[in-house]
């Protein structure tokens, strides 16, 4: 007896007409074209592809949803992992009114309000989340948001060169990579000058002398984080403010929204421009997005007009009085004055704009500040005990820190770039080796603890590192 195999449905996709030949036959008579090829005749034909795509057969939807699960089965994430990654994106507790909200359809499939006349529920719940950004941030004027931290630092810059009529930006050498090479991508088309400070090797924050000597009259703003790439918090923000007013600059920070529950907003120590990523506010890491892009700015006409992105306003109808809610300075974006726009932002996160203020309105001020004291407290808990182990300085930097900091592994034997591959045998996600950001770090990992880490997750932590380190 023969084996019975498998069948394999060998027909037109249902959803791509033109996998049936008669169909593809039908549009090339209708538009009066002989062939599929002739459609592409402008094209080279020393750059075409001559040979038939190596696709394989089509699955059954059935078929289809058995792979897709096998692959996601291959996805090491949490619960089934501990994660302790950081550095842009971190592992917070989302909770469940948040999806719940961003999942209704009044939200979900409405993208962005182009037509904002109609779209009266959107634009209140983004109108909500600008007074929310502006609250945590200490800043009177917000956008409904941008594509992410690193876009809104390279905006911020291009903002302050604008307004400033300056080229010249510095940078402490302590921000996050990605946001430092997208400052520097941003600045290079109008050939301007991005000058990065170090930063003290013991304490791990800005060494504010150098800064200051980098400040002149052609500075357009001082670019700082806090807390900075390393989790650690600067502590001297206030007086950078003000030598870069002394010298007609602005200051733009980039902030953890987190971190703003337990640390004083920006607004209050003198920032013109505060930037940030929204991702810790109701959403999940996801593989590193979609994120969420925060950006204020100071109560000033001039930047007002200079923002980027969309900001909306509140008024009140003439003849009723009614509430209504209006996109307003549009003129500033792309759609309608092409080249001469402030930027090119062509959509923006309204969705998780959206996710954000109803994560904000949930939590409230003490939750907020509750979820950052269990950071700052579930941080230095495990910074402590690692210190205990054998062969690894935690933290490495001595300044004050809040949820993400530094370890370094002084065994001699064990590299640190290595770690994080023999942690995954543990079930463990982690740390964020800085070797590749940062050529006097080679020996170091980042290391982010957050509120949802229990005390039976660091002890994991620190027993397998341990482990691991005696295998050598």
């Amino acid at each position: 007896m023969k084996p019975i195999r498998v069948k394999h449905l060998q027909k037109a996709h249902p959803f791509l007409p033109n996998s049936d030949e008669q169909t593809t036959k039908k549009m090339l008579q209708k538009i009066g074209v002989p062939s599929i090829e002739t459609l592409f005749e402008d094209i080279p034909k020393d750059i075409r592809l001559t040979r038939e795509l190596n696709l394989p057969d089509a699955l059954s939807e059935a078929e289809i949803e058995r792979h897709v699960e096998s692959l996601l089965k291959k996805n090491m994430v949490p619960p089934e992992y501990l994660c302790f990654l950081g550095g842009g994106a971190w592992l917070h507790h989302v909770p469940a009114a948040v999806d719940e909200i961003i999942s209704r359809s009044e939200f979900y499939t409405s993208y962005t309000p182009y037509q904002p006349e109609i779209s009266q529920g959107m634009l209140q719940a983004l109108f909500e989340y600008q007074s929310l950004i502006c609250d945590l941030t200490g800043m009177q004027v917000a956008n409904s948001s941008m594509y992410d931290w690193a876009t809104a630092a390279g905006e911020a810059a291009r903002m302050a060169m604008r307004i400033t009529k300056r080229r010249k930006i510095v940078s402490a050498k302590s921000i996050g990579p990605d946001r430092l090479g997208t400052i520097q991508t941003y600045c290079y088309p109008i050939e301007a000058d991005v000058k990065t400070i170090s930063f003290d090797e013991e304490r791990g924050n800005i060494e504010l002398s150098k800064l200051t000597q980098n400040i002149d009259n052609e500075t357009a703003a001082i670019y700082v984080e806090n807390p900075n790439f390393f989790g650690v918090i600067e502590t001297q923000l206030r007086t950078v403010a003000e030598e870069a007013h002394r010298h007609g600059a602005l200051i733009i920070v980039g902030v953890d929204p987190i971190s703003l529950g337990s640390l004083k907003p920006p607004g209050d120590y003198g920032a013109d421009i505060v930037v940030g990523e929204g991702q810790p506010l109701g959403l999940s890491p996801n593989f590193g997005g979609p994120l969420l892009g925060i950006f204020a700015a100071k109560d000033d006409p001039a930047f007002l007009r200079q923002m980027p992105g969309r900001i909306i306003g509140a008024t009140n109808s003439k003849e009723d009085n009614r509430r209504g809610y209006t996109m307003i300075l549009q003129t500033r974006e792309q759609h309608i004055r092409r080249e001469s726009a402030t930027s090119n932002i062509c959509t923006n996160e309204a969705l998780l704009a959206v996710a954000a203020a109803a994560y904000l309105s949930l939590a409230g001020p003490e939750g907020l500040r509750d979820v950052g004291e269990a950071c700052i407290s579930n941080s230095h808990l495990a910074a402590n005990r690692l210190s205990k182990i054998d062969g690894v300085k935690s933290p490495r930097f001595t300044g004050p820190f809040f949820k993400d900091f530094t370890v370094s592994i002084e065994d001699g034997k064990t590299k640190a770039e290595q770690l994080p591959q023999k942690l995954l045998e543990h079930g463990i996600l982690g740390g964020l080796p800085l070797g590749s950001f940062f050529e006097d770090l080679k020996d170091c990992l980042l290391f982010s603890v957050t509120e949802m880490h229990t005390d039976e997750d660091i002890e994991k932590l620190c027993n397998s590192i341990r482990k691991v380190l005696e295998m050598k």
